[in-house]
């Protein structure tokens, strides 16, 4: 089954804990704290491949989760790292987040993305030994992984697409230009799914073609098949718009496609096209120069229009190396793009920003590096809990919450959502 869109929740390996623990050994006095770190989760990575064209290997499985770290151990012994997840998806799939912020766009094969960190490891007691505390009985939690809630969208990479109205001929076309064999029928809507076909215009050039299916009047809007597909378009430089040349009105036809394009989600209608007059086999050339003077009165001014067979393969050659030529164009002028376009720099959020809000007789404390240490705090243990305090006073946080009006034994809950509290 071709599955082209699915959602999903990404989960990197939560962090393992630290170990508190002191060395009890015979003949050894004063042993000392010996507790180890937790080793750090697996990240989920996921990789550009050729072995898959489709998403459906995620279509039940909606938690993509990789593995925890270790506890740390007695005798300082390190937790173990958590086993990075490798999730291997089509070439052109697009990950974005529900913010609708793409995470990760894989347009070539082997590209490799991190799209979710595993959480630290937390410290053992031993870490945490100075000159001035020998027996220290704090130990971290390990952190969580990040967690997502994400969209995997394939959207394929191919340089021209195939678009028209059902029967107009694309997927005759394709099997003629390429070793692709869609279906073909002589009923509308006999592609159900888009279909790739790599075409050789000449011995110096190859492009890779993509097949649209179902577009009709409304697709932009979810009619038909065209709204699942029109993603598959995206990418593509140029559109051959295919047209039967013996259909009723082929003005209206051509208007039909072209709203469409342009009422998706992105304006594809600005798009470079070339029009394909299609089925001209025994049709009249007066008429057929007459349907072409027609849709020149409502195309977009010098766009390229082309009566072909795409069965018997007349006038194939010649739309062939008109694509060949509009390609060239369309390089050049990305090429140009380029090199006058800025980059753009962004400022990161820093992680060690806080915020103090007060809701009733409560004061809430986010910010990713306090966040993170209440992560680590164990809130059962008094010495964590004390630890806790001191970093607040250390970043200047208890100086807003006194501000703000905090007294003794006051609540103070860190994260949003909550990940613990204290009594300040």
């Amino acid at each position: 089954m071709f599955v082209d869109k699915v959602d999903v929740i990404i989960r990197a390996g939560k962090g393992g804990n630290g170990k508190l623990s002191f060395r009890h050994e015979k003949f050894v006095d004063r042993g000392g704290p010996d507790g180890g770190d937790g080793g750090d989760g697996g990240d989920v990575v996921v990789v550009a491949s050729n072995n898959q064209n489709t998403l459906a290997n995620f279509r039940y499985k909606k938690l993509v989760e990789a593995k925890p770290g270790g506890d740390g151990d007695r005798r300082k012994m390190h937790g173990k790292r958590g086993e990075d997840l490798v999730v291997e998806l089509p070439v052109g799939t697009v990950i974005s987040n529900n913010e609708n912020k793409v995470i990760a766009d894989l347009t070539t094969v082997g590209q490799r993305e991190v799209i979710a960190k595993g959480g630290d490891g937390g410290f053992g007691n031993a870490h945490f030994i100075s000159s001035t505390r020998q027996a220290p009985r704090v130990a971290e939690l390990g952190v969580p992984g990040e967690e997502i809630e994400a969209t995997f969208e394939l959207k394929m990479i191919a340089d021209i697409g195939l678009i028209g109205l059902p029967n107009a001929g694309k997927s005759t076309l394709l099997s003629k230009i390429s070793n692709a064999r869609p279906e073909i029928s002589d009923y509308p809507f006999t592609t159900l799914r888009p279909n790739l076909g790599v075409v050789d215009i000449d011995k110096s050039t190859t492009v890779l073609f993509a097949d649209i299916p179902g577009l009709i009047e409304g697709a932009s809007q979810g009619k038909g098949l065209g709204d699942e597909f029109l993603r598959h378009v995206e990418r593509t430089k140029l559109f051959v718009h295919l047209i039967d040349v013996y259909g009723d009105d082929i003005a209206s036809s051509y208007k039909t496609i072209v709203n469409e394009l342009k009422h998706y989600k992105v304006d594809l209608s600005k798009r470079p096209q070339i029009i394909a007059i299609n089925k001209i086999d025994g049709m009249d050339q007066e008429i057929v120069d007459d349907q072409i003077k027609t849709l020149k009165s409502v195309a977009k001014r010098g766009t390229k229009i082309l009566a072909i067979s795409a069965h018997s393969g007349v006038g194939v050659k010649e739309l062939l190396y008109e694509v060949k030529s509009q390609l060239q164009k369309s390089s050049t002028k990305a090429e140009k793009s380029k090199e006058t376009s800025l980059p753009v720099i962004k400022l990161e959020k820093a992680d060690d920003q806080w915020n103090v809000v007060k809701k009733k007789s409560r004061y809430f404390v986010t910010g990713g590096k306090i966040e993170k240490f209440a992560h680590k705090t164990d809130f059962q243990s008094p010495d964590a809990v004390a630890r806790l305090k001191d970093i607040v006073r250390r970043m200047g946080i208890a100086h807003e919450l006194d501000r703000k009006g905090a007294e003794a034994d006051d609540t103070v809950v860190f994260g949003d959502p909550e990940i613990g509290r204290i009594n300040y």
